[in-house]
């Protein structure tokens, strides 16, 4: 097992204390986004096991059956599959879906035939792969994921009394489901920004009222409002009020599939995912929107947000966030003082990550690794440990 040393990225939407104070280090003032715990070639983890600091990626490339094991490496190739995240929200990300695997492949060979670079603004797909994620809430967590059904809709734009909307109103109780959905977040995106900036101020203006006076949509108004302020006049302030508005307690998950849109808002949470940086934007952004690829990409389907929550402790005190997805697992284990040590399995790679307390690694040979709030190990497969303490770390590792 190896000790991580993880890169903390600065993006502008990022909290300035929330990872700090996990870490227990002093803000700098800056935003402090994501910190990347894994093998991604944007930011790997580095690790040293006696010959000075080296880049996770390396080390899986010069042994990838010895790091990953046989069947990882068969199902997903010699790389990690996966990317494990803190995500600490101040202000509202950018409204985004990801594209399925069939998607992502097609997307990338026909972004490579056309010869567009892969830092150019306007590439969508950076790899050839799909990127489901999992966000578990380490703080209250606010965020919007999937669409909302399109009645409940319906009765917020009338809500809110802003003219503009009314059509969008009119086609989401006239239409079939997908079909409304389609028309209306076509119609939102396609419109130019000044066409569009009066309707968004105007519903902005009605949301702030809706969230002072209560009632049923006082909460997701009171969401849009913010957006609103930090995008004025964006057209992705109207896609979001297509959305669920959701609100995890610490312990809580979202799973989000191909297509499945959605947008983080504010907190701090253990994000992992398929390692890949496909993402297509539906708006709250200043970064390339390629509308007629999204709604490609995008999933028309209305239902309940879907939270979910870690499935009961199994004898060995692993509770499970269950998913569909191959490339990822996230678990966690709760320790209590005094509590029997735990063992985690030894058939796949797996980066365990403190979030509370201090928990205390021991492997068969007799090394011995302890992680505060904020520090991760990463151990390959076939390599036992055993977890022991007082606190709680979150386990990602691949599907056995």
């Amino acid at each position: 097992m190896d000790r991580l040393t993880n890169t903390v990225r600065p993006y502008a939407w990022g909290s300035t204390t929330a990872i700090p104070e996990l870490l227990g280090t002093e803000p700098t003032g800056e935003p402090q986004a994501e910190m990347w715990l894994g093998a991604h070639p944007g930011a790997p983890s580095r690790l040293d096991r006696g010959t000075g600091p080296v880049s996770l990626a390396d080390v899986i490339a010069a042994d990838p059956e010895g790091e990953l094991g046989p069947d990882t490496v068969r199902a997903y190739g010699p790389r990690l599959p996966f990317l494990l995240k803190l995500l600490a929200a101040g202000s509202p990300l950018s409204l985004q879906v990801h594209p399925d695997l069939a998607q992502a492949k097609e997307g990338y060979a026909d972004e490579e035939r056309r010869g567009i670079p892969l830092d150019a603004p306007h590439r969508n797909y950076k790899d050839a792969n799909h990127k489901p994620e999992l966000i578990c809430a380490l703080t209250p967590f606010e965020g919007l994921c999937g669409f909302r059904p399109p009645a409940g809709t319906a009765a917020l734009l009338d809500a809110l009394g802003v003219g503009g909307l009314k059509p969008y109103a009119d086609i989401l109780r006239a239409a079939p489901e997908d079909a409304a959905l389609r028309e209306v977040l076509t119609a939102v995106l396609s419109a130019g920004h000044d066409e569009t900036a009066e309707t968004v101020e105007q519903a902005a203006a009605a949301a702030r009222r809706l969230a002072t006076e209560g009632g049923p949509h006082a909460d997701a108004c009171a969401a849009y409002a913010a957006i609103a302020h930090h995008y004025p006049g964006d057209p992705g302030v109207l896609a979001a009020m297509l959305l669920n508005h959701v609100r995890l307690q610490p312990g809580e998950a979202l799973y989000l599939g191909a297509g499945i849109p959605h947008a983080y808002l504010d907190g701090l949470g253990v994000e992992l995912m398929a390692n890949s940086d496909n993402v297509l934007r539906c708006g709250l952004t200043p970064k390339h929107v390629d509308v007629p690829e999204l709604l490609r990409v995008v999933r028309f389907q209305a239902g309940d947000a879907g939270v979910l929550r870690p499935e009961e402790a199994t004898a060995s005190g692993e509770e499970v966030y269950d998913t569909p997805t191959g490339e990822f697992r996230l678990s966690r284990y709760v320790l209590a003082p005094g509590a029997e040590p735990r063992t985690p399995g030894d058939r796949t790679p797996q980066i365990l990550l403190c979030t509370a307390g201090t928990i205390a690694l021991r492997e068969a040979a007799g090394g011995q690794l302890a992680l505060a709030p904020g520090e991760s190990a990463y151990v390959p497969a076939g390599e036992r440990v055993e977890l022991s303490g007082e606190g709680t770390v979150f386990r990602a590792t691949v599907t056995a």
